[in-house]
């Protein structure tokens, strides 16, 4: 179809935003809906929001954690030690 075949578009308006690194990007909108507080950044991934003297804050970027690691946080080493006695316990009567 071409363009003038499409019909009457919808309504819109263009939001200003800026990231971190002073990057503005205008994403167009629905006329009728609030646009969203923040928007990532196209040229450098950043969260983007509307206002340019206080733009939103780089996101912190957290350690790589292994499984073991968050186990660790849930469980003191005391619980550890029961968890494993009852499995052994549960093992040994199989055998038996």
């Amino acid at each position: 179809m071409r363009w003038a075949e499409r019909g009457e578009q919808a309504a819109r308006r263009s939001v200003t935003y800026w990231c971190a690194n002073g990057h503005m990007t205008e994403p167009a909108f629905a006329a009728e809906i609030t646009p969203p507080a923040t928007w990532d950044c196209p040229r450098c991934g950043l969260p983007a929001g509307q206002d340019e003297q206080a733009p939103p804050e780089r996101p912190r970027a957290e350690p790589y954690k292994t499984h073991l690691a968050y186990v660790k946080e849930r469980r003191s080493d005391e619980d550890g030690e029961a968890i494993l006695a009852e499995a052994l316990a549960r093992l040994r009567q199989r055998r038996a």
